[in-house]
């Protein structure tokens, strides 16, 4: 990923600098786990789910068949020079035509869950009114088939694909009015399938469709905002949130769990020291106070509002508290370190290091390789937010991915990837943190937003043309982790 559109500038998503003012959080632990390395070998607990993950843009296709309505990417994908491929969603995987083969190749490599997306304008081609049959017809389908493969459902209700007719008539998430729509739809949704889906995620990287989508412009709606707007809109999204959380709760299956995914602005401790963990733990509260924090807590913390001044979101008591409904699990999505912090005396108690250019990274230049992300993240989230289930709802990553003469793919470079980061999160399991399930980004490779078809994440190689599925060996791979369930597979 170029400078301009790398994860690192999600940092900038809470409105902290490093020298935002913060209190230091009261009994950091920053005691090391002396019994980590003699148990890393034993695997992770008995009952953890393994799962892979799509989105409905990305591999659906079919956007123009049975009512599906259009959404701000099949708008925004026509724009000249957005898309660095010049490719769209309109066909990606076929994924709404071959859903079954690719429900088989789920089975294949053991998982027992997939994390998938509803497509808003597939059942509400306007967003409200009146909904579409043949939409719900398939997410009925889907669920259906992967229950009769012993695969277990995971629905995320928002992964990017608002319909753009609520961003024509109503300014998209600048409204609060697309907000009380989307608890409408949450509420039809969680009525339609939650007899069989029984976990929910709300809203998909809040942080990476408001602040890439409205203040930087790279993504859909491709709008370029003042910092007092995207402040406003990651609350609307939060309150969105909530919304979908309250909808759920009333309209769903007693029982039916609910979370956000978030791609949480990752911060880890430069070096594994007393005061770099208080550090690190105080960095990781500040870094997210526009959204995960107030979702988890119910409030914006000092620092944040201090930093914003006049940026600030604009919120009722009334907000906080929809925005601040309990929630069942956490989904964090963690790919590579934004912030490594060392303790500092100065300002917020911690200081981001700059990211040296040499930093080690895959073939996507933002996707740094730092596998102990994934084991700090979840620790340190566990103990801020009080939560004793967390799932981790992404993470993989790209590749070169070559096919050989032979015509298989033999990506070493994600079984490396993988192999350290799954060491790193069993790590943290052994420990106790509450990571109760791995969702592996992706199933297959697919449309990836503004690369295109250019970047590959998947498990299995999607020859485009052909729509032909092949599995590469980090699919092995992950097979043997599933079937050991162990890291060191």
């Amino acid at each position: 990923m170029s400078d301009k559109i790398s994860r690192r500038q999600l940092a900038a998503l809470a409105g902290l600098s490093a020298a935002a003012i913060a209190p230091p959080l009261e009994g950091a632990n920053a005691e090391p786990a002396a019994a980590a390395a003699a148990s890393r070998d034993s695997g992770f607990p008995a009952g953890f789910l393994w799962g892979t993950a799509t989105s409905s843009y990305q591999v659906e296709g079919a956007v123009e068949e049975d009512g599906r309505g259009v959404s701000i990417w099949d708008k925004f994908v026509r724009i000249a020079g957005k898309i660095e491929d010049g490719t769209t969603g309109d066909r990606a995987n076929e994924h709404y035509h071959r859903y079954r083969e690719d429900i088989a190749l789920i089975k294949e490599l053991g998982c027992k869950a997939y994390r998938f997306s509803v497509a808003w304008p597939r059942l509400f081609p306007d967003g409200d009114g009146k909904p579409n049959p043949k939409g719900l017809d398939f997410y009925n389908r889907l669920v259906d088939e992967l229950l009769k493969s012993g695969i277990e459902p995971w629905l995320t209700l928002y992964h990017w694909d608002l319909p753009q007719s609520l961003e024509d008539r109503f300014g998209g998430w600048r409204s609060t009015e697309t907000c009380k729509i989307f608890g409408d739809y949450a509420a039809y949704v969680a009525e339609h399938l939650t007899d069989r889906v029984g976990n929910v995620f709300t809203l998909n990287e809040s942080g990476r469709f408001v602040y890439f989508g409205y203040g930087i412009g790279i993504d859909a709606p491709g709008l370029k905002l003042p910092q007092a707007d995207v402040n406003q809109i990651r609350h609307n999204s939060a309150l969105a949130h909530g919304l979908a959380v309250q909808a759920v709760r009333a309209h769903g299956r007693r029982g039916t769990r609910v979370g956000p995914a978030e791609n949480i602005d990752a911060c880890a401790p430069a070096f594994d020291t007393p005061e770099n963990v208080r550090a690190a733990e105080i960095a990781l509260r500040e870094m997210n106070a526009g959204y995960l924090n107030v979702i988890m807590t119910g409030r914006y913390t000092d620092a944040f509002l201090k930093y914003a001044g006049p940026n600030a979101p604009k919120y009722t008591d009334a907000e906080l508290k929809i925005i601040s409904s309990p929630v069942d699990f956490l989904g964090l999505n963690i790919y590579a370190p934004q912030n490594y912090v060392v303790a500092s005396d100065q300002g917020a108690g911690f200081r981001p290091l700059p990211i040296p250019k040499s930093f080690p990274h895959m073939n996507s230049d933002w996707l740094r390789v730092g596998p102990e992300t994934i084991y700090w993240v979840p620790k340190l989230a566990a103990k801020i937010w009080k939560t004793d289930a967390i799932y981790i709802s992404e993470n993989g990553t790209s590749g070169d991915d070559v096919v050989s003469p032979d015509g298989k793919i033999y990506d070493t470079d994600r079984i490396m990837y993988l192999r350290n980061y799954l060491a790193q999160l069993q790590r943290a399991t052994d420990e106790g943190v509450p990571v109760r399930g791995y969702f592996l980004w992706s199933l297959m490779d697919n449309f990836e937003w503004v690369y295109g078809l250019n970047k590959r994440f998947g498990l299995y190689h999607v020859n485009f043309d052909t729509q032909v599925r092949t599995a590469k060996l980090s699919a092995s791979y992950y097979r043997n982790v599933i079937a050991k369930n162990a890291a060191g597979a």
